[in-house]
């Protein structure tokens, strides 16, 4: 089973996070783990640029060539735009190009088949809340019980920058409240 996480986050990432996130691409990278991003500006392009060979990544796009990516995953099927109109709350009022951009969401929490879900999602938002596309996807792998770790949230970025550190990779789950704690 390969192993993925969903590397997101808001356009306005701070330069200094931007790093952070890089660094953790190359991490994961070396510890097996494939990126499922979107092309844009700003975090997903810092996790895209920390992943060395192209085979340990997929960036899924709106459109062809969407910000001069080069990725040929950019067709949104019919089951992504059902997906996104189930988690997106104000679906019927977006226009149609955003109406794609929240689509392939979809396909960086759930991968290219939809049905094989990332192990975790690393992302930021401004505001720590569940805003925009990266808001669709923290959406998505709530409701899959997806393990989000958004750097905006210092005790999500320390964990992070511990990985960094020591190499290492962990986070154990809380059933009783059905949350993630970090170790």
């Amino acid at each position: 089973m390969e192993k993925s996480y969903a590397g997101i986050g808001s356009r306005e990432t701070p330069t200094e996070i931007l790093m952070y996130m890089t660094q953790i691409a190359s991490l994961l990278e070396s510890k097996g783990y494939t990126l499922f991003s979107g092309g844009a500006s700003g975090a997903d392009t810092a996790f895209e640029l920390g992943v060395s060979s192209p085979e340990n990544k997929k960036i899924f796009l709106p459109w062809e060539g969407f910000n001069d990516n080069k990725s040929d995953l950019y067709k949104i099927s019919r089951k992504a735009v059902r997906i996104a109109k189930e988690y997106h709350p104000t679906w019927d009022y977006l226009p149609k190009n955003t109406k794609l951009l929240i689509a392939r969401n979809g396909y960086q929490v759930l991968g290219e088949s939809l049905s094989d879900p990332v192990d975790m999602v690393i992302c930021y938002t401004s505001d720590g809340r569940a805003k925009g596309g990266t808001g669709q996807a923290i959406r998505i792998a709530n409701h899959y019980k997806i393990p989000v770790f958004n750097l905006q949230d210092k005790k999500h970025l320390k964990q992070v920058l511990t990985w960094i550190e020591t190499g290492e990779i962990s986070y154990i789950k809380d059933v009783r409240f059905e949350t993630w704690k970090l170790m």
